[in-house]
């Protein structure tokens, strides 16, 4: 990864709720850093009116200076007053323990998902986090709050990839709400024994929301870039198989690319935003996919 943070992306500076916070920080200020700045105004930006405080608004909103010296209660109130809530459903399934130089799928997923809700929560948004197999549910209901991102970053850690992918639709029903829009952010590598994972990110669409998967793969994963004789192991079955790689690269390469490209075309079939992470690749793409999606709700 040609990238500022790079040298960031190691098991034992990731693995703490400081240093994961810093390497979020660093890769999205890097990021906007890069966009031309914005003419529109939002939560925290410069604002263009005020307008009399309202029951029911948020109290931080109201401008005490403008009290003292008026009065009167007054909100500061944007050209757009925007906010949403963002949703990351995380694969907790044993396959995310792939690792390459390193780095895991799993860890690349916690960066992935730190600057995501990182960029979320100075947008002002709501974040929320689920992740999933078919053993543990983790489970961190969206909020708004400054502090809620310290516990964001903190069960993005503690999840431990073990399982499957659940079968039963039933057990992941909890996490669908139909009645708020939404931003849904679905990560996974998409494997998977009878298309449980594609229906699940599937029956998440609706009209008032908006859903993206971020499939995550290695990159020796996707390219077979092994040499000689190569053992690959089906991490939730524990089904092992020795191969020559340089026979079967071909075939492999084709096998996967078909398989992508079927992810691919049943997202688009369904209304959802598709994106392919290699591990050995920055993150960053996935902001600009992220303010796309959101544009969209707004």
């Amino acid at each position: 990864m040609s990238t500022d943070y790079q040298d960031l992306l190691k098991p034992e500076i990731i693995s703490n709720v400081k240093h994961l916070e810093l390497v979020a920080k660093v890769i999205v200020d890097g990021y906007l850093a890069g966009l031309n700045r914005s003419n529109r105004v939002g939560s925290g930006m410069e604002f263009s009116q005020y307008r009399s405080y309202e029951p029911g608004d948020d109290l931080r909103l109201l401008d005490w200076k403008m009290l003292a010296r008026s009065g009167r209660y007054y909100i500061k109130q944007s050209e757009i007053e925007t906010n949403i809530s963002v949703k990351f459903i995380l694969d907790a399934s044993n396959s995310m323990q792939h690792r390459e130089d390193n780095l895991s799928k799993m860890e690349y997923a916690r960066v992935l998902v730190a600057a995501l809700g990182y960029l979320a929560q100075t947008q002002g948004d709501a974040i929320g986090l689920f992740a999933v197999n078919d053993r543990e549910l983790y489970s961190l209901y969206p909020k708004v709050q400054k502090q809620h991102f310290n516990r964001f970053l903190h069960q993005l850690i503690e999840i431990q990839p073990e399982g499957r992918w659940p079968v039963s639709a039933t057990e992941t029903d909890a996490l669908h709400d139909r009645r708020h829009r939404e931003l849904i952010i679905v990560i996974s590598d998409m494997y998977e024994q009878d298309h449980e994972l594609m229906d699940f990110v599937s029956s998440q669409k609706t009209m008032r929301n908006e859903v993206v998967l971020l499939q995550i793969m290695g990159g020796s994963e996707l390219d077979m870039s092994y040499s000689g004789t190569a053992t690959l192991e089906d991490l939730e079955t524990g089904a092992r198989v020795k191969v020559d790689s340089r026979v079967v690269r071909e075939v492999y390469k084709e096998n996967i690319t078909s398989a992508i490209k079927e992810t691919m075309v049943n997202a688009m079939e369904a209304g959802i935003a598709h994106e392919l992470f290699r591990i050995d690749e920055p993150v960053t793409e996935a902001l600009n996919l992220f303010l796309k999606r959101r544009k969209n709700l707004l």
